[in-house]
């Protein structure tokens, strides 16, 4: 099966020791400093491969964020900011910037960080199980929760750490800025909502249903787009094309189910211009795969344009107007609209949405007596950004390739995850 997903790389970072000599007092807090080095490099290596167990990451994650927790919010003063919170360096680059590291000493940096990779982390798995020969249905429904999972991530991120951040970069299209974390979150939203249309299609459910689902899954591409141009660089260009050209599928996708409703209610006219409205739109996504492929940005190469999800299209579309341009001609009569019918609007069945993430608790060993441990008279001055190499790159993640399986699948809908 060709590569159907566009993906951006994770986000790489460079080791922190949390070496706080003299600041830690005394064992206990010496040891959450020794845990939480082993913890964020524990989680960070488990990353490098989609291919882990969701439970496996999971699980990493809450005991680095648990761990991680005395030094966001204070141990002793309920929800009030750690006096550890600019005690560590933290360096990070961004998913669409290359290897260019922001640095901040700021443990909430840090935090949003690791939260935004783990989501791309579980898109990427959810790629990887949708790359198999043959996934089952629980393999399917893996593939749709972990996309809500990511998508939830991603929005948890915006509307509840980013806005507590006390240094904004200037720097556009960085993974700080809202709009990309919304084209993330619309984008894994939108691909859980095609595992549900590739069911809806195979299932043969009624062609209503598949063309509202359709046109939400288009819309969502849409607004993923619109984020990434006002994000405003053209480092976004090529993931753009890529989200147009998903946009551009599912309202053919979308048009040509609505064509089949029409005709069933022997609205034959009105069947044709929503075919004819159906071909205008697999032809424009013709045209921006092919932008795509030579497009320059972040992210392999993904190869929608060999799907036979988006191959067989085409000629059904063609066929089923043949047909109602040959029934109108004996049969019905009807005039062509000059405009064409309005989808409908909203869904009834199969929308996603994203699934609420939450934050770990403190690790047991934020105790009050632990917290005091930590002298922050002791705490080193915060290094200036020109001497600290605020812009030093980082090397990027050795990520295990995402698997494609090379068979093509036999289901009518032209999906293996159906």
């Amino acid at each position: 099966m060709a590569e159907w997903f566009h993906r951006n790389p994770l986000k790489s970072t460079s080791y922190v020791t949390f070496e706080l000599r003299g600041v830690a007092t005394t064992g206990a807090a010496q040891r959450i400093c020794g845990e939480l080095r082993q913890a964020r490099n524990q989680l960070i290596e488990l990353l490098s491969n989609p291919g882990n167990q969701t439970t496996v990451v999971t699980s990493a994650l809450d005991a680095y964020l648990g761990l991680l927790f005395g030094f966001v919010i204070s141990a002793d003063e309920n929800g009030k900011d750690s006096k550890l919170r600019h005690a560590v360096q933290f360096r990070w680059s961004n998913t669409l910037l290359g290897n260019a590291s922001l640095t901040q000493c700021d443990a909430l940096y840090d935090q949003i960080c690791v939260i935004f990779n783990v989501g791309l982390w579980f898109s990427k798995h959810a790629a990887a199980v949708a790359g198999k020969d043959e996934p089952k249905m629980e393999e399917a429904l893996e593939v749709h929760k972990c996309l809500r999972i990511a998508a939830g991530m991603f929005m948890y991120i915006k509307k509840n750490l980013l806005g507590r951040l006390k240094e904004q970069p200037q720097q556009k299209a960085t993974d700080l800025d809202s709009n990309i974390l919304v084209a993330y979150q619309q984008q894994c939203l939108a691909e859980a909502q095609e595992v549900t249309i590739a069911r809806a299609i195979e299932l043969k459910h009624n062609s209503s249903i598949v063309s509202a689902l359709a046109h939400e899954t288009a819309k969502l591409y849409t607004e993923a787009d619109a984020a990434l141009t006002a994000a405003g660089d053209r480092v976004c260009l090529k993931w753009q094309k890529y989200l147009q050209f998903k946009s551009e599928i599912y309202y053919a996708y979308a048009y040509s189910y609505h064509g089949d409703s029409l005709l069933a209610q022997d609205k034959c006219g009105d069947a044709i211009k929503c075919l004819k409205e159906s071909q205008a739109h697999y032809e424009k996504a013709t045209q921006i795969i092919k932008e795509y492929s030579s497009a320059k940005g972040a992210g392999k190469t993904a190869k929608p344009q060999e799907h036979l999800f988006f191959r067989r299209l085409g000629p059904i579309v063609q066929r089923t107007l043949d047909k109602c341009v040959h029934e109108n001609g004996i049969i019905y009569h009807q005039k062509i609209p000059p405009v064409t019918p309005e989808l409908e609007q909203g869904a009834a069945y199969g929308v996603a949405s994203p699934e609420e993430f939450q934050m770990p608790s403190s690790n047991s060993a934020w105790t009050v007596d632990t917290y005091k441990a930590f002298d922050e008279k002791k705490l080193p001055q915060k290094p200036d950004k020109a001497a600290a190499g605020e812009n030093a790159e980082v090397p990027p993640v050795k990520e295990k390739e995402i698997p494609n399986s090379s068979k093509q699948p036999a289901t009518s809908s032209g999906c293996v995850i159906s």
